[in-house]
């Protein structure tokens, strides 16, 4: 019980710096998000701009808004800007005529006429010409009057521009707001709270002359309300001119006087079906004629813009000229605005780092009329802060329970989700839910929490290495590292492959060496044999004065072992030719054997409760330490088992079969083969010619054949080949089977009376070439 309480403490101590790190997170983050900093508005902005990029509201070429243009074309057809307001009523005129439902200006006509005759007229000096002047203008009618009757005679809206300068008092005399809204065109009602104080406030206004004010059917002010990077996302329906008068958008008037609507009903919250707790937060709908329009708590509306589109725009000069269809104009809302450059204000929206003013109401009017919804419920925050929460847990529960990395890729997954869950509610709903609060407070924290994971494993992993480190190999150091709990007694049973390397006559060398030069000997071969077995994935296991003993396939898995052991063996040959060619003088020249061997093996700690090494243990390691014994005999640089070779083969490798043995101590027949070659070691072309000789003369021998053995092995004298002593053998043999001796066993097998190399060493044939001299060892060895 008392080790239960003490491992349940330990796991609360090691989570509860994370679980406080989350908690700061959390705190942090709904604090932020409270407050709303400008940067995180800018992020939040650009991320819903990016939506309208990727899916920007489709434009219908038959909509209900065209902008008759004031374009570079029209100013050189009709003149330079201002044109005389007889003109611009002539274009109204023609407008009406072609059925236009209602035609509003996006231009301040706040002066007389300045090219009205009377105004030329005042320009002349005193005299006998400007009294002439005067006499033959007697009964026309002047520019403002012209247009002013061309107003009354449509559905018309006018601009006024509302600006945040108190205008000054003089005396009894009307203000300009008075002048312009003491009797409104528009009227207003409400339901639900009063939404006076959530709306845009100003306090001057630049409008119309009287003439023309009074003439038209509607006022709408074409005030934007830019964010702080100044793009125009939202549009006001409604602003309002000091305390109380409300005046409606440009073109929340030209929709009202199209319909021949008289009120535009401002809905705010607690009206009916609008309720929110008894808290007022501001206008929810704005209903003009027969269109309820969602909108902001301020009454502004989000537009979701649609591409630029050039039959949306028509020249003016078209119009004056009556070079345009009437189709084009018939029950449709008209803009007349700028959009020569030098004329307008350039506009940045989601879309367009710079538009003419007149096409953004253009496209509050289309963006209305065609049903389209960009809207922010009061609701989205607290959905945003509980996704912000419910991530920030996940990713602290993952940094808690999974490797950084998983961790890292699960929250990449989720908060690629998240984004995408947003997107798919704005193009389904028209909902703009904001991704990067949740995705960037979340992120952090995953970043945060991972991070501190990481560094506490570094910490546990540095302290094994200094624990452990003097007292067990270093490969086995940096596993416990990356798994303490592995520090355990025992092993496990999987396949692997195990290699055994020892250097030819290494007595012989000892004795031509002091133990200062051996050691430097030792160390300058056994280096590079190592470093081939690292770069290989393979693990040494030890080293037993000059042989290395590896392994493969632990402690890491690998699929491959018994390919990654082969191209190890092969590369280790070379190593042992590149270090005789650079030590050549400074030591005698190396041989090595290597035997290799795969099977089912125990790998683990190995050893007592006190010292224990990560070693392996089997039958298996026994039959690749017999063979590298045998090497030697065979004369071949690299012996492999049949479970080696049989992997090994499909994958490239060139495993040539030499002998079937049975080895001193073992009942079983056991396949012998030379890795002559592989995918990246090509067989020489001299070997290659020699080898269907041999594998011919190996067939005969394992048949019985004498007669055919003896003549493979002339045949085989012909090449310049490396088996040599293989040769040499299989004539050792023949010449024993025709003694009488028996040879081969029941099952082919030949079996071995030491643990070391077999005896070559026999008397050469009678009249044929000395092959007792191609044996490299004519000795009986002993078992090693």
């Amino acid at each position: 019980m008392a080790g239960r309480w003490r491992k349940t403490k330990r796991r609360v101590m090691r989570a509860l710096p994370l679980a406080l790190l989350t908690l700061l997170v959390l705190v942090a983050g709904t604090a932020t998000r409270f407050v709303d900093p400008g940067p995180l508005r800018q992020v939040r902005n650009m991320v819903f701009d990016e939506f309208q990029r990727q899916h920007p509201r489709p434009y219908d070429p038959a909509g209900p808004v065209r902008v008759v243009a004031i374009d570079e074309a029209s100013l050189e057809r009709l003149g330079q800007w201002p044109w005389p307001r007889s003109l611009i009523a002539d274009i109204t005129d023609r407008l009406t005529q072609m059925g236009a439902a209602a035609i509003a200006f996006d231009v301040l006509f706040s002066e007389p006429d300045r090219m009205s005759p009377e105004a030329l007229a005042d320009l002349l000096p005193e005299g006998p010409a400007r009294v002439a002047l005067l006499e033959s203008l007697a009964g026309t009618v002047g520019n403002d009057l012209a247009f002013s009757e061309a107003l009354l005679r449509t559905n018309s809206i006018l601009s006024v521009a509302l600006n945040r300068t108190r205008p000054r008092a003089d005396g009894d005399a009307p203000s300009e707001a008075d002048r312009l809204f003491a009797e409104p065109k528009a009227g207003f009602a409400f339901a639900g709270d009063p939404p006076h104080p959530f709306i845009a406030h100003f306090e001057g206004v630049t409008g119309p002359i009287a003439t023309l004010s009074e003439a038209a059917a509607g006022l709408g002010a074409v005030n934007w309300l830019p964010d702080r990077d100044q793009v125009v996302r939202s549009v006001p329906l409604v602003v309002r001119l000091n305390d109380d008068v409300l005046v409606p958008g440009l073109a929340a008037e030209a929709l009202r006087v199209a319909q021949g609507a008289s009120t535009l009903i401002v809905r705010a919250t607690n009206a009916s079906g609008q309720g929110a707790f008894g808290e007022a937060t501001g206008i929810n709908a704005v209903k003009i004629g027969g269109i309820v329009v969602p909108t902001d708590a301020s009454g502004a509306v989000r537009v979701h813009y649609a591409e630029d589109a050039p039959q949306r725009s028509i020249p003016a000069w078209r119009v004056a000229e009556g070079a345009i269809s009437p189709d084009e104009i018939a029950g449709r809302i008209i803009l007349i605005g700028a959009t020569a450059p030098g004329l307008y204000d350039l506009r940045a929206t989601p879309l367009e780092a710079a538009t003419p003013g007149v096409e953004v109401h253009a496209q509050l009017l289309e963006h209305v009329i065609d049903g389209a919804s960009l809207t922010r419920p009061d609701w989205t925050v607290g959905l945003e802060l509980i996704a912000f929460w419910a991530l920030t847990l996940i990713f602290a529960f993952a940094a808690a329970l999974l490797t950084p990395l998983k961790s890292i890729i699960l929250g990449l997954v989720t908060l690629s989700v998240t984004v995408a869950a947003s997107y798919y509610a704005f193009l389904d709903k028209g909902l703009l839910i904001d991704p990067s609060f949740p995705v960037i407070g979340s992120g952090f924290a995953l970043l945060a929490a991972t991070g501190w994971v990481a560094v506490r494993e570094q910490a546990e992993r540095r302290w094994v290495r200094g624990a452990f480190s003097r007292y067990v190999a270093s490969d086995l150091v940096e596993t416990l590292a990356q798994n303490p709990d592995a520090l355990t007694l025992g092993g496990q049973m999987r396949p692997m492959t195990i290699l055994f390397m020892d250097v030819r006559s290494f007595t012989s060398i000892s004795e031509t060496m002091d133990a200062q030069k051996l050691t430097g000997f030792l160390n300058d071969l056994l280096t590079p044999l190592t470093d081939v077995i690292l770069s290989h994935r393979g693990t040494v296991d030890k080293y037993m004065g000059d042989a290395i003993m590896a392994f493969w396939n632990a402690p890491l898995d690998d699929p491959d072992h018994e390919a990654h052991a082969c191209e190890a063996a092969l590369a280790m040959a070379d190593a042992a030719d590149a270090f005789n060619a650079r030590f050549a003088g400074d030591y005698p020249p190396v041989a090595i054997g290597i035997g290799m061997n795969s099977g089912e093996c125990c790998v683990g700690n190995l050893g007592s409760t006190r010292r224990f090494d990560y070693s392996v243990i089997g039958d298996d390691v026994n039959v690749a330490s017999r063979l590298e014994a045998q090497t030697k005999g065979y004369g071949v640089t690299i012996v492999v088992g049949p479970s080696t070779a049989e992997v090994a083969m499909p994958r490239g490798y060139r495993c040539l079969s030499i002998d079937k043995i049975r080895v001193k101590g073992k009942e079983q027949a056991l396949e012998v083969f030379a890795l002559i070659g592989g995918p990246n070691h090509p067989v020489p072309e001299k070997t290659e010619a020699a080898i269907p000789t041999l594998e011919r003369a190996i067939a005969a021998f394992r048949a019985g054949d004498t007669e055919l053995l003896d003549a493979e092995l002339d045949a085989l004298e012909a090449y310049d080949h490396p088996f040599h002593a293989i040769a040499a053998l299989y004539n050792q043999r023949l010449i024993d089977m025709r003694a009488g001796v028996a040879v081969l066993d029941e099952d082919g097998a030949v079996t071995l009376l030491t643990k070391g190399s077999e005896a070559i060493a026999g008397t050469a044939r009678t009249g044929k070439m000395d092959r007792d001299a191609l044996a490299p060892d004519p000795i009986a060895p002993a078992a090693q």
